[in-house]
């Protein structure tokens, strides 16, 4: 028979949940309360008898008295407590985090795995395991699991929103998300298990990890600099993705909690303020049962429940490892339900088939598409070293299997970067790409401020490893970009490698930084650190913070600036197709021509002043100007160094000048410190450039750019 919890901490729940006092529970056995003030301070353990009579006094049968696994059915029920409304008259009108991401399940996936991946147990070497369950329920389903989260209590404040809908961006999508369920007469909850993780440990209110996602907003408890997450923001895409505002949780703890780890629920209802029978509510709610240690049991607590609630409320988990089940209900796909993202997986769809079964599997398509794009290098392993991360996604209907679990595959989803990583890690990369399958290595520095310290002091120079090689086939798209990434291995920044020799081949590059280049790389966990705090909410690029100017400076982020020129610059050296020698091209050629020479012209002295003769700009992506220029240089024996200037035209008053992120040398000439300088005898001379989109006072769309070539030295 399992034992469960210790029998003292669990007979003092069970005495509160009862609203029983020791004295009371004495009085009822016929024994001291001596006697049972010793049993829950783990003293002494009562009869086999004694253990029968305990089972009447509460309610309950002796098995559960002997197995300690679970609550007595008796004292407070399982019941949904919304908060009061502000004393003050004040209202929230939904919760701010929400409005962060947007209710799309490749953000969803996004910031979930990521939370797993920073819960993983280290201890044990494994990969933290993260499966995807859409679950549609209709007809006896959907009713029994309505009948399960108490419905017919939380169906006043879904009306109660509903009236005032048109008013509230919260309300209308709620009132959407009712109607869709009463008029289709369905309901798609979505599942994320992980397992290996840490579970939502601690105490119901004080600090800890549950506190921080079941009653707080905008913690982040993560542990080590090598965390995605920092802002407590990501859990909020749970409730966003939910169109009823709702999620559940049960929890498997890795440290016991009460003397307990398995079966820890807990509901938490995100809605607008409202008024249900006359009665203000502030907004948010919770499933649990009411805590007997609060004034009048009003607030609802975290409850160990049985197998036969998991399995009515679809919180199941397939064994005992740690880690946290979140079930998202009325979950919806903005993004696949407006057919913004195509839909193929190259399998016979049946077109006479239920509509909501083709919707469950373009969100089953979204999700494996996005757990590939953002964490295919966390599923990497390779060289002794086992992947960081493990994912799948499954779809169901009314727990009949619509699509297959899928695992998630790196090798699929990305080859080339999949490829070139598990060169790094096997030791099989190369110094110059010469042969198809290779992968060429390099280093890139980036140079690490100094916390706090002065403008441009430097703490120390971390190198990056960038990884590059040949796109593998059409499903390797978009070519030609480089995908950033540290510690947890979460792809951070994807960008397109600008200023490529004409006819380079495609290919796909990986930057690895902070950890991720190595824990016993040069100065990674202080670039950990860095690069952390130069992470937005969405963990999706590195850049200007208030973080960043807070720790560092306003010009901190300049290295991360620098970071890409470095690996821009080494891409194109690592791709550039090798220049042919001028004797190269065949003995025949050779001898059919003749050519005759002309006597060399005299040569103008004195300096030589390079004019601008072409200028080629556009916008990019994240609004900076790119600029690709011509050098006409006149003959002489010497030539002037050039300094170019991009500035915004104005009509009156000076013209603001735009600092570059980036300035190249592509023909005839060399880029040194922001100085154009040209070899003795050019005549032409070709650049490019990218201005730095801080330096730009309004946006890039409303200008017009010039740019001068001024001599000297300096600007």
């Amino acid at each position: 028979m399992e034992t469960g919890e210790e029998f003292g901490p669990w007979l003092a729940r069970q005495l509160k949940l009862a609203g029983k006092t020791q004295a009371e529970l004495a009085k009822e056995l016929g024994l001291t309360r001596a006697a049972v003030s010793a049993w829950i301070a783990g003293r002494s353990t009562p009869r086999p008898t004694v253990m029968t009579e305990i089972a009447d006094a509460l309610g309950t049968d002796v098995g559960t008295v002997h197995t300690r696994t679970t609550d007595t059915q008796a004292g407070l029920p399982v019941t949904w407590y919304h908060r009061p409304g502000y004393l003050d008259g004040g209202r929230d009108l939904g919760n701010a985090a929400a409005f962060a991401f947007d209710a799309d399940v490749q953000v969803l996936a996004r910031e979930t795995c990521q939370n797993s991946l920073d819960e993983r147990l280290t201890e044990n070497g494994r990969p933290v395991r993260v499966r995807y369950t859409l679950h549609e329920l209709t007809g006896e389903h959907l009713d029994a699991f309505r009948e399960a989260i108490l419905w017919s209590d939380l169906f006043p404040h879904y009306s109660a929103v509903s009236e005032t809908a048109a008013n509230q961006k919260v309300g209308r999508v709620v009132d959407a998300g009712v109607r869709d369920m009463y008029e289709r007469g369905r309901l798609v909850l979505l599942r994320v298990d992980d397992y290996n993780a840490s579970g939502l440990t601690g105490d119901d209110y004080a600090d800890g990890k549950f506190a921080a996602v079941v009653r707080r907003q905008l913690e982040s408890l993560k542990s080590g600099p090598a965390a995605g997450g920092s802002y407590g923001l990501g859990k909020a895409t749970l409730w966003a993705t939910s169109a009823l505002g709702l999620v559940l949780i049960n929890s498997t703890l890795s440290v016991p909690h009460e003397g307990r780890t398995e079966r820890r629920l807990i509901g938490r209802l995100e809605l607008p303020w409202r008024e249900v029978d006359g009665r203000a509510y502030a907004g948010p709610a919770w499933f649990g049962r009411p805590d007997p240690d609060t004034q009048g049991a009003d607030v609802a607590r975290s409850w160990w429940a049985d197998d036969e609630t998991v399995k009515r409320l679809h919180l199941n988990r397939e064994n005992g490892e740690p880690g946290t089940s979140f079930l998202i209900v009325g979950a919806h796909d903005v993004a696949s339900l407006e057919g913004k993202a195509s839909y193929e997986d190259g399998r016979q769809r049946d077109e006479e088939g239920p509509e909501d079964s083709r919707g469950i599997e373009r969100m089953h398509h979204r999700l494996v598409e996005a757990l590939g794009r953002d964490f295919w290098a966390a599923m990497v392993g390779g060289g002794g070293r086992l992947p960081l991360l493990e994912a799948s996604v499954r779809a169901m209907r009314n727990d009949e299997v619509v699509v297959a679990e899928t695992k998630v595959d790196p090798s699929v989803e990305q080859p080339s970067r999949t490829r070139a990583l598990r060169a790094h890690y096997e030791g099989t990369t190369v110094d110059r790409l010469t042969e198809s399958g290779q992968v060429a290595s390099r280093n890139v520095p980036l140079k690490l401020p100094l916390t706090g310290g002065a403008r441009g002091a430097t703490l120390g120079t971390h190198q990056a490893v960038l990884l590059v090689t040949e796109a593998d086939g059409d499903r390797d798209t978009p070519v030609n970009q480089v995908h950033s990434l540290r510690g947890n291995r979460m792809t951070v920044r994807k960008a397109t490698v600008p200023n490529l020799p004409l006819g380079t081949n495609p290919f796909q590059a990986v930057v690895l930084v902070g950890e991720a280049a190595g824990a016993s790389a040069p100065f990674a966990k202080e670039a950990e650190d860095f690069l952390r705090a130069a992470e937005p909410p969405e963990h999706d690029r590195w850049g200007q913070t208030e973080e960043l100017t807070l720790r560092w400076s306003p010009s901190a982020y300049r290295r991360i600036q620098n970071l890409t020129t470095e690996v821009n610059n080494a891409v194109r050296e690592l791709v550039a197709r090798p220049r042919r020698g001028r004797n190269e091209g065949g003995e025949v050629l050779s001898k059919a021509l003749t050519v005759k020479s002309r006597p060399k012209a005299k040569v103008p002295s004195g300096p030589v002043v390079p004019e601008l003769d072409a200028l080629d700009a556009t916008i990019g992506d994240q609004g900076e100007w790119l600029i690709t220029a011509e050098v006409r240089i006149g003959r002489g024996d010497e030539i002037v160094p050039m300094v170019p200037v991009a500035q915004l035209d104005v009509r009156s008053g000076g013209r603001p000048r735009l600092d570059w992120a980036e300035l190249v040398a592509v023909d005839g000439c060399e880029v040194e410190n922001g100085v154009l300088r040209f070899p003795p005898g050019t005549r032409r001379a070709k650049f490019r450039g990218a201005t730095d989109v801080s330096s730009h006072p309004v946006r890039t769309t409303l200008t017009r750019l010039v740019v001068e070539l001024r001599a000297g030295k300096e600007a």
